[in-house]
């Protein structure tokens, strides 16, 4: 335990705590920049620790998962790729004619189509491809958007949960935790199945007024053509081989002995070669400020591990395990939920990894505990609005609609939907430990 006096050896563990406090309050009050202020936080961290002796700069590149920002460099080249095609709108089409124009089947075809998409691409991405279509399937029908887009939104943020690739927490956990694509198949697949059957079911309740209104423009559903929305049907099949062989690639990545940022490179770099787009264009789809985000924080964060804040809240964890797992694991899972509507996810999880890690070293079998942070992580987004870049990214683009989406549709539909996804994932957890599947 770090002592309160003036020992020399207790500087480390208060200046890195307070370069982590203050990063972490200035992200949450956005009045400055994420990225802005998380690379101030790493530079802060970098001086002090050189200044104390605690955090030298090879301990600093050592602080920086490379995998986890190959893997995001490369899905966003794959998303920037794939995503102009219009495949996915052509799918949205699709969806709406096969619903026949009634409001509810088209919530649960729509909200089924977004689940699956936020496997395989981020969020935002599933979102800004999903909203503008629905939208306009909505002004074709006669009928409020609002349903169909917090939906995509909830469902995009529980979808994501499913796989290593389909939600940045879980590209996080999946490098600290050394879990492969398999591992988050099948721990996390059928609670998510599960966790959607239960807010397509919620959203239909919350929703029936809405939902069960008729609607009068069919004919004008049925007349519009859906192979209208593929602007680029060559770069459409091959982009369509390139994503499958990348996802046929995470399944055995294991086998064949390559992390998945590898796996990721390998997709763009195939999608490149074959598609020859032109690069200056595709670079600036890539999200270089998510990327300077997530390395400033790893940054900060392995300050905080050098400084012996993780070390101090690890030992905490080992001891709430000791006590009894179960406790532990209610314990992650409800606060990264409770946490990620008020920090965002992806702070939450860069800030929790060390602290597992410290479990571990305390002898604690700290499994169960990632699986625990996933899904609080992954639940969590949908507390609040500003929990998510989905979530924000929805909200804006529900404003030209003439039917914004406020805080009081969030509040009726993605808070209640978080708590009855963190019981049932609680719940899912709690039973898979007790017959020793976790």
């Amino acid at each position: 335990m770090v002592r309160v006096s003036g020992d020399a050896s207790a500087w480390p563990f208060y200046l890195s705590l307070v370069v982590f406090v203050l990063t972490y309050v200035g992200v949450f009050f956005q009045r400055v920049n994420s990225t802005i202020v998380a690379m101030a936080g790493a530079v802060a961290m970098i001086c002090l620790g050189a200044w104390a002796s605690f955090y030298d700069m090879g301990q600093v590149v050592a602080s920086i998962d490379v995998d986890t920002l190959c893997l995001l460099f490369g899905m966003m080249i794959v998303v920037a790729l794939f995503g102009q095609t219009g495949f996915f709108q052509y799918i949205a089409i699709r969806a709406a004619k096969l619903a026949r124009g009634k409001p509810w089947l088209l919530l649960i075809y729509l909200g089924v189509l977004t689940c699956v998409v936020s496997m395989v691409l981020d969020n935002v991405t599933t979102i800004l491809i999903l909203a503008p279509v629905t939208v306009s399937l909505a002004d074709v029908l006669g009928i409020t958007p609002v349903p169909f887009l917090l939906g995509e939104a909830i469902l995009s943020n529980i979808g994501g949960v499913a796989t290593l690739i389909g939600d940045p927490p879980n590209i996080l956990i999946g490098s600290a935790a050394g879990f492969s694509f398999m591992d988050f198949i099948t721990h996390l697949l059928p609670i998510v199945i599960i966790v959607s059957a239960c807010t397509l079911g919620m959203l239909l309740l919350l929703f029936r007024r809405d939902l069960g209104r008729s609607t009068t423009h069919i004919e004008s559903l049925r007349k519009m053509d859906a192979r209208r929305a593929i602007v680029e049907p060559k770069v459409m099949r091959r982009m369509l081989v390139v994503l499958g062989a990348t996802v046929l690639l995470f399944f055995i990545h294991e086998p064949l002995r390559l992390h998945p940022g590898i796996v990721a490179l390998l997709g763009a770099s195939a999608g490149l070669l074959w598609i020859r787009p032109d690069f200056d264009t595709i670079l600036r789809e890539v999200h270089w400020d998510v990327l300077l985000f997530f390395l400033a924080l790893f940054v900060i964060v392995g300050g905080v591990e050098a400084g012996g804040v993780t070390g101090v809240l690890g030992t905490g964890i080992a001891a709430l395990a000791g006590r009894g797992m179960a406790l532990a694991i209610v314990a992650v899972l409800w606060g990264s939920a409770l946490a990620s509507g008020v920090l965002s996810n992806v702070p939450l999880t860069i800030a929790m990894i060390p602290v597992l890690k410290g479990a571990a070293l305390e002898g604690i079998a700290v499994a169960p505990l990632w699986w625990a942070l996933a899904l609080g992580a992954g639940f969590g987004a949908n507390l609040t609005p500003m929990a998510s870049a989905a979530s924000l990214v929805v909200i804006s683009l529900s404003k030209p609609s003439g039917v914004p989406l406020t805080l009081r549709h969030w509040l009726r539909s993605g808070t209640p939907v978080t708590f009855v996804s963190a019981l049932i994932g609680t719940a899912a957890l709690l039973l898979a430990y007790h017959f020793g599947l976790l």
